[in-house]
């Protein structure tokens, strides 16, 4: 990737389009919203695969997430909260549990933050 500087930010291109960088949210992404929707999307992706991999049919999931950052090093970003919210009938609250360790384990963003940022994952059930 490469990443082009404009009068505030940056700027790539990539496959699906141009992705713009910034400190202020007028001139682009914040680069915190950037790792948080990363480790968050991934999280759920992989999810969603071991899910459909164990025939655990689920009609939605939602992915809510809340941040901990330390203003005093740099604002940087201690834990992430993840929060699934898993629609679909006959659910199995130990099967869908287990499901979510083994993403945890098989995601590539939070196998990358895993000794410095801590990952907090919840979820609940939707009728």
């Amino acid at each position: 990737m490469e990443f082009k500087m404009k009068e505030v930010g940056f700027q790539t291109t990539v496959e699906y389009g141009e992705l713009h960088i910034a400190g202020d949210e007028e001139y682009g992404f914040r680069p915190y919203q950037l790792m948080v929707s990363s480790i968050a999307v991934c999280s759920g992706g992989v999810l969603r695969k071991i899910l459909a991999k164990k025939r655990i049919e689920i009609e939605d999931l939602t992915i809510q997430t809340k941040v901990d950052r330390n203003e005093q090093e740099a604002n940087r970003i201690e834990k992430i909260y993840i929060h699934y919210l898993i629609k679909g009938a006959n659910l199995d609250e130990r099967k869908i549990e287990q499901s979510i360790e083994i993403a945890r384990k098989n995601c590539p963003m939070v196998q990358s933050v895993k000794d410095s940022i801590e990952i907090a994952e919840t979820f609940e059930l939707v009728l």
